[in-house]
């Protein structure tokens, strides 16, 4: 099983490495990642194993979306199935 996550924001240094850190807490694996800086706004899109999660889906969102109000950025995790689902024809 995968995950599919999404950061947007105001760049600042470290924003990769909170995001990585949530995910090694709970047992994400980081497969891979794309980062862009445009001007001076930050976006990222994370595809993660959760296989090995240590802690229920819902709860690493959580965790990822209160880094996200800590560090003033709006991050959100979607499983892939509902993502495969939401862009299937």
């Amino acid at each position: 099983m995968k995950a599919v996550i999404t950061v947007t924001g105001k760049d600042t240094v470290g924003i990769i490495a909170d995001v990585a850190g949530v995910c090694a807490k709970n047992g994400a694996n980081i497969l891979d990642i794309t980062q862009s800086v445009l001007s001076e706004y930050f976006a990222m899109i994370m595809l993660a194993d959760i296989n090995e999660l240590k802690v229920d889906f819902s709860d690493f969102v959580d965790a990822l979306e209160l880094l996200g109000k800590q560090k003033g950025l709006v991050i959100h995790a979607m499983h892939e199935d509902i993502f495969n689902t939401m862009h299937h024809i």
